[in-house]
């Protein structure tokens, strides 16, 4: 359920209390092996009450993931690709640096039910950034595909690593890091298919 903001105080709260039980639980066990049960318990509201916000967990899910991928929208709005990817990877990982545990979680899991979720979110944020691209749109449809899956899976697992490794190497490394090989792939294969 959005909040826009006119709602009712104690829906507020209610909807606020929601999101930190289940953000809670998303870092304490896979995401299959959490019900709507366990989740109301420990937002202490009744089972009823998440019914009447969300039909499923998957839902709230689905709000959670929507709500990353809309903040991250906005703060890559102006962006333009592929002239700001450095930009874009750096927001990238500052902004999810910045989001939490669960974030984290919903990030860098090989599964627990969150890859598709996740797809989902990375589609939307390609289409929106990418998608825009008057470079981009001139390829041919293949080699859209190679360069999204490039810029896609090679940001994704490197900020996978590092929070799969404890985050031990300080931020920055990573970024400029992942700056130079996405930068350089992402140069030279457009280059090639001028």
């Amino acid at each position: 359920m959005k909040i826009s903001g006119y709602e009712d105080l104690r829906v507020q709260r209610t909807i606020s209390s929601i999101y930190k039980a289940f953000e809670q639980l998303i870092c304490e066990k896979e995401y299959s092996k959490i019900t709507v049960k366990e989740l109301s318990e420990l937002a202490q509201i009744n089972k009823k009450t998440f019914y009447r916000y969300y039909p499923t967990l998957d839902d709230l899910l689905t709000e959670m993931q929507a709500k990353y991928a809309e903040a991250y929208l906005e703060e890559v709005k102006e962006f333009q690709y592929p002239r700001d990817l450095a930009k874009s990877v750096r927001t990238f990982f500052t902004y999810s640096a910045s989001q939490g545990k669960a974030y984290d979680r919903i990030t860098s899991s090989a599964g627990g039910g969150y890859v598709g979720i996740r797809q989902q979110m990375i589609d939307n944020v390609m289409n929106s950034t990418w998608g825009e691209s008057r470079e981009f749109n001139l390829m041919e449809d293949w080699q859209k595909t190679v360069l999204l899956n490039f810029v896609e899976q090679t940001g994704l697992n490197i900020y996978k690593q590092w929070v799969n490794q404890g985050k031990q190497e300080p931020l920055e490394k990573v970024i400029e890091s992942a700056i130079l090989l996405m930068q350089g792939g992402v140069d030279n294969f457009l280059k090639q298919n001028k």
